[in-house]
């Protein structure tokens, strides 16, 4: 009963806190791109405020998160990474799937702040689009973050890379820093449990490789914490 009535609390806090933070987004993106980052940072912080007061999660980092232009390839076992990240990055640009960037309200302050649509099975076309509009961010100095299989995936499953990641690597020609997440554990379920959330990132990986040897590499670096659920 106590694990139930801390996340009905969380649902509350964190989802009244979006909303607020999601107005703010208009009048921050008028002032510009500072003060939209800080808001959308302010979102990300707020929901690892209430995870770690009212679920009892806390998050270790293993080695340091990049800030400049890269791809960040990332293990995806729930939503807890994909909102988590703002907070631990200066600048990120996420790839969310194009029906999130069609949300009201939502999807226009994530348009806003940048963010690479992704159209699933929509062949080269998609993934050219894709590619320009992720080379403009990266020439930026912002770092990439990419969950390379694709969707969400349950605790202990591994698998195989989407083709789109091996192309966006070979074609932005800039290194990868694979990162492994357990969030799946205790942040999957929708009555989430209390402990520690990992994530470790890995050795920085060279532009250029083969796909096979890129894909193998990113595969079992994303995979460092993965264990049956």
């Amino acid at each position: 009963m106590i694990r139930v009535l801390r996340n009905i609390a969380f649902y509350i806090a964190f989802y009244a806190g979006t909303v607020v933070s999601v107005l703010s987004c208009f009048p921050a993106a008028a002032l510009g791109e500072r003060p939209l980052r800080l808001a959308v940072r302010g979102w990300s912080r707020w929901h690892r405020l209430c995870a770690r007061w009212l679920l009892g999660i806390r998050v270790v980092i293993e080695g340091d998160l990049p800030d400049e232009g890269v791809i960040v390839a990332a293990k995806h076992e729930s939503f807890f990474e994909a909102i988590d990240i703002p907070a631990q990055m200066r600048w990120p640009v996420p790839f969310p799937k194009a029906e999130l960037l069609d949300l009201p309200g939502w999807g226009w302050a994530a348009r806003t702040y940048g963010a690479v649509r992704v159209e699933r099975d929509q062949g080269a076309k998609a993934l050219r689009a894709m590619v320009a509009s992720a080379r403009g961010f990266a020439a930026r100095g912002r770092p990439l973050v990419i969950f390379p299989e694709g969707t969400r995936v349950p605790t202990g499953e591994r698998p195989p890379l989407q083709s789109g990641f091996a192309g966006i690597y070979k074609l932005l020609n800039l290194p990868v820093v694979p990162v492994a997440i357990d969030s799946g554990r205790l942040y999957h379920h929708r009555w989430k449990r209390s402990g520690t959330i990992t994530m470790r990132v890995g050795e920085r990986i060279e532009p250029g490789l083969p796909r096979a040897e890129i894909e193998a590499r990113v595969h079992a670096a994303i995979n460092a914490l993965n264990l049956p659920g």
